[in-house]
């Protein structure tokens, strides 16, 4: 037997006399891993989960005691703060629709809901509209009071719910406390924010979604703005004044009285054989009480003689039709509308004087359903809006120059830039607006049919578009324009976006009328406006 070294003896006869005490330091070491193998989450997720636990808080914070009631003018209205991507102020007049604002840009949404009316005041507002002054100063007054208190509510609010989830979630007040103080930080930057982006000219520009028969009631008319002093004061009390006026004890929506110093035109284009379309011009023509109704062309699908009775309510739209033949119209259809009493048909630069205002227009050169023909494309349609602004160079050297000129195709209409302040097409299927290098303003409409048959092809409709514009007795200038858009097919909700050109808003400088002839000075800059946006090569309505 191998002899065993003395210092292993002597470990081995501890081991016999105590193995107990062995077994508890082992237990003892194998605790330790235990303590290191506890899962510890990352700062970054720590922090989104309290930057989580504030947002909810606070949103809960607002629903709960986050608004304020508050009366302004005859109006019991309740003011909210609502967490929003784009900001703006959004005035609920159920049943009849919402307003829109874009007063600012921040992540908080300022909703007013119109509650009840106080009915004696606003009988008295109503009988009385000369007391609109009057009620300037103190509806200004209400909106600043009730603004205050419901930023002295929202901030209690934020903090309130802020601070209660994080105490339910952490328990522990060191944390549920500071949850209460980001909430606070954040609606503080949120509510500096709003302050510094204030924009109180946008009741100018005011875009409402509802009942299409209450649009123009509630918008209100376009008028000339002469001065920025007050304006905010001047255009709340008129919105507040159309409210009540909507509201009224009688419910019954109140007469339209268009401002006597416009002319309001409805433009629309490519019906494209919708035959409802024509009850909804019908319509617009009676709500705004129009006087001339412009059609830039492709009011039919293939122009057969066997879709002329399509065109038979024309002659009982109650308005004056001024019409250009698009692409997919002929030289048919334009025969039979020729031959309508209350229809005015341009062509070739053909100008005709009509409701106050002067047009002259040119029908598109090519015709799509013709297989037989090649098109020719843009070429050809440059070539038109040559003619057109030619025609247009030679009424101004006779002294009757042109309001409004018409062209179906947008690259036909850029051909009179420069010749005339107004140039109206159709053809692309959506809505746009420009200012062209040399002056003249481009208004391009969408499809008022909905694209026709087109409009069933994709998963959505899409939408009716027209637009009312609004020009000076006077000047025969614009001074604002509605686009309108109703839900694909003709729903009975409507969306109106009141628009000013921008040598029309408060303090701005207006910009000169293009000259009778060609400009001089060819590298001059652009008008005030939207963006150019280059015409597209293909279009809705091509072969």
């Amino acid at each position: 037997m191998a002899r065993v070294p003395a210092a292993a003896a002597a470990v081995l006869r501890r081991v016999r006399q105590s193995p107990g005490a062995l077994a508890r330091r082992y237990r003892a070491r194998g605790s330790h891993p235990t303590v290191a193998l506890v899962h510890q989450p990352h700062p970054w997720v720590r922090a989104a989960g309290l930057v989580g636990v504030v947002l909810l808080g606070a949103w809960l914070g607002l629903l709960v005691v986050g608004d304020v009631r508050t009366p302004v003018g005859p109006m019991n209205t309740t003011m909210t703060l609502r967490p929003s991507l784009t900001g703006g102020t959004k005035i609920n007049v159920s049943p009849l629709g919402a307003l829109e604002l874009r007063s600012h840009v921040a992540p908080v949404r300022l909703d007013v809901n119109v509650d009840q009316l106080d009915p004696d005041r606003a009988q008295a507002l109503v009988d009385h509209p000369e007391r609109i002054t009057g009620l300037q100063d103190e509806i200004a007054s209400d909106v600043t009071r009730g603004t205050l208190d419901l930023a002295v509510r929202s901030c209690v609010a934020v903090v309130s719910g802020a601070t209660a989830l994080g105490l339910v979630v952490y328990r522990r007040p060191r944390r549920a406390l500071a949850a209460g103080g980001i909430a606070l930080a954040l609606l503080g930057a949120s509510g500096g924010t709003a302050y510094a982006t204030w924009n109180p000219n946008s009741v100018l520009e005011p875009r409402f979604s509802g009942l299409l028969s209450s649009a123009p009631s509630l918008v209100g008319d376009a008028r000339s703005i002469v001065t920025e002093f007050d304006i905010y004061q001047k255009e709340l009390a008129r919105l507040v004044t159309n409210v009540t006026k909507l509201y009224d004890v009688t419910s019954t929506l109140p007469a339209y009285r268009p401002d006597p110093s416009t002319i309001r035109v409805l433009h629309v284009s490519d019906i494209h054989l919708n035959p409802a379309s024509w009850k909804i011009i019908a319509s617009l023509v009676e709500q705004y009480d129009i006087n001339v109704i412009v059609d830039s062309g492709d009011t039919m699908d293939h122009g057969t003689a066997a879709e002329n009775g399509f065109l038979d309510p024309i002659a009982d739209l109650g308005a004056p039709y001024v019409w250009v033949r698009g692409n997919h119209d002929s030289k048919t259809t334009q025969s039979y509308l020729e031959r309508m009493k209350n229809v005015h048909v341009l062509d070739d630069g053909r100008a005709v004087s009509v409701a106050g205002l002067r047009f002259a227009g040119i029908g598109d050169p090519q015709y799509t359903p013709d297989r037989s023909t090649e098109q020719a494309g843009d070429p050809a349609e440059k070539l038109a809006g040559a003619r057109l602004a030619s025609a247009l160079r030679d009424q101004k050297a006779a002294g009757t120059p042109a309001d409004i000129a018409i062209a179906h195709n947008p690259v036909a209409a850029r051909q009179t830039d420069g010749q005339v302040p107004l140039v109206l097409a159709g053809h692309i299927h959506h809505q746009e607006m420009e200012v062209m290098k040399y002056g003249t303003r481009l208004r391009v409409e969408g499809s008022t049919g909905g694209s026709g048959l087109r409009a069933v092809e994709g998963e959505h409709p899409d939408p009716i578009e027209a637009s009312v514009l609004y020009l000076d007795r006077d000047t025969r200038r614009l001074q604002a324009w509605d686009e309108i858009k109703l839900g694909g097919l003709g729903l009975t909700t409507a969306e109106v976006s009141r628009h000013l050109p921008k040598e029309n808003q408060p303090g701005a400088t207006r910009s000169p009328s293009p000259s009778g002839s060609t400009p001089s000075n060819p590298s001059s800059s652009p008008s005030p406006g939207s963006s150019p946006n280059p015409s597209p090569s293909s279009s809705p309505d091509g072969p």
